[in-house]
């Protein structure tokens, strides 16, 4: 396999719009990686870049410490799995997976091996005599990713595989190319707006927005690190929970304050953000770090009116109206609430971010 390279690139349309603007990543041997974020913010558009389907307006890319700018598409030995999985309606299956390799003269026993061992590998050996119309949505994503496998390029490339399948199938699906990453042990390149399918799924996440990266890490760090606003609140589901809040001082306590509740800060946070004192800053609390309290306290709790209650079985999402937000909380379905009733939720406050209101980075 290989290692692929994006040093400074960028893509620019006709009419000076820029698509891709200075993307620096280094993605390993063997290595997932996925591309994240918002439709138009660029994902797919380097993707297709790497695989050579768009031309590179500036930069460098490098598939196995070779520069590929100028390498056409088929001579990179990639393979791309697309969203509408691109299959010939008039072959079946088997001739679907056989086809490239027979452009590329490989011998009928070498065809033969590769797309049998490719259906086993997938599971879809009983398959191989049907044609797509025959196919489920998995069936065909199946098919789609077994035409790259019997390929035995250096690199795979998915542009959003699973959009297309229904929401239970997209689980399943996300496991099965995870198995099947690690069964390669190939280097894959994975595009998708879908950042749970990036948390569980990858290695390493690119976070970009409007051509630009904003963030390159493992899943945790970005979800526990996050260098601004727009990561924190992409990544994780539910999205993290914004609040404006102004940084106030009573005494030795320091505090923000929301308007309809305040909340006392810890001698390390009053230290952060001391230069911040009478300022606007946004305050991050993920859903998952407030829990239900029966109580308001003064300093302790996020106040306001469920405006909506989601029971999902092992969980109740719920929904409050503070004066400036609004604010998703996980509580236990145990508790009994309904719509129109004042809730109070403590935040784990250690778990907090601040964001500086005017640059949106993270305050650290």
């Amino acid at each position: 396999m290989a290692e692929v390279i994006l040093k400074h690139i960028c893509k620019t349309y006709e009419g000076g719009v820029q698509a891709v603007k200075d993307c620096n990543i280094e993605i390993k041997d063997k290595e997932f990686v996925v591309l994240v974020g918002p439709s138009g913010c660029g994902k797919s558009t380097t993707l297709r870049m790497v695989a050579g389907l768009e031309d590179i307006s500036s930069g460098e890319l490098y598939i196995d410490d070779k520069m590929v700018n100028d390498v056409p598409p088929k001579d990179r030995d990639i393979a791309m799995v697309f969203q509408n999985y691109a299959l010939y309606p008039h072959m079946t299956v088997y001739d679907n997976m056989a086809f490239g390799l027979k452009i590329r003269k490989f011998s009928k026993e070498e065809i033969d091996k590769r797309v049998r061992n490719a259906a086993k590998i997938l599971g879809i050996e009983e398959l191989l005599d049907r044609k797509p119309k025959a196919l489920t949505g998995g069936q065909r994503q199946r098919v789609a990713v077994g035409r790259a496998i019997v390929r035995e390029p250096k690199v795979f490339l998915f542009d959003e595989p699973l959009s297309n399948l229904d929401a239970k199938l997209r689980v399943q699906m996300r496991a099965e190319i995870s198995k099947l990453h690690n069964q390669l042990q190939a280097t894959m390149i994975y595009v998708t707006h879908d950042q749970v399918e990036a948390l569980t799924m990858a290695d390493k996440i690119v976070v970009m927005k409007l051509g630009v990266v904003q963030q390159i890490g493992g899943p945790m760090d970005l979800y526990n690190d996050p260098v601004n606003k727009f990561v924190a609140g992409f990544i994780g589901s539910p999205p993290m929970n914004f609040m404006d809040v102004t940084v106030k001082k009573d005494g030795d306590v320091t505090f923000v304050d929301e308007g309809s509740f305040k909340l006392k800060l810890s001698d390390v946070q009053a230290k952060l953000l001391k230069k911040y004192e009478g300022k606007k800053v946004v305050l991050g609390i993920r859903p998952e770090d407030l829990q239900y309290s029966e109580k308001a306290v003064d300093g302790e709790t996020v106040n306001g009116t469920l405006s909506v209650v989601e029971p999902l079985g092992a969980e109740t999402h719920v929904f409050l109206n503070a004066k400036t937000c609004q604010i998703t909380g996980i509580i236990n379905p145990a508790v009994r609430v309904k719509v129109g009733d004042k809730v109070s939720l403590v935040p784990d406050m250690s778990k907090a971010k601040f964001f500086d209101a005017e640059t949106e980075l993270t305050i650290k």
